[in-house]
């Protein structure tokens, strides 16, 4: 679910788990979303302690730039906000 590598557009980063329905669900969407727009990294909480710290059961989180932009269910308002305030 890689896209352009332009260091100006800005990295979703979305906090998931495996086997996680809600967080397969939101993945296909944002990727359909954003497809050539934008990279998304998926990152497990599970692989690191800070990740799950931080978000635990709270999966999936998406994040752009530190901000967390929307969990649970994608917010496409709030993505191409972010993506179209970065293009500006």
């Amino acid at each position: 679910m890689n896209g352009p590598t332009d260091a100006a557009l800005p990295s979703l980063i979305v906090y998931s788990r495996r086997g996680c329905h809600l967080c397969e669900l939101l993945l296909g969407e944002l990727d359909a979303l954003v497809r050539g727009k934008v990279p998304i990294e998926v990152r497990d909480v599970d692989e690191r302690s800070e990740w799950q710290a931080a978000y635990g059961e709270r999966v999936p989180v998406v994040c752009c730039d530190g901000d967390e932009i929307c969990q649970y269910n994608l917010d496409r308002r709030a993505v191409l906000d972010r993506i179209a305030s970065r293009h500006g």
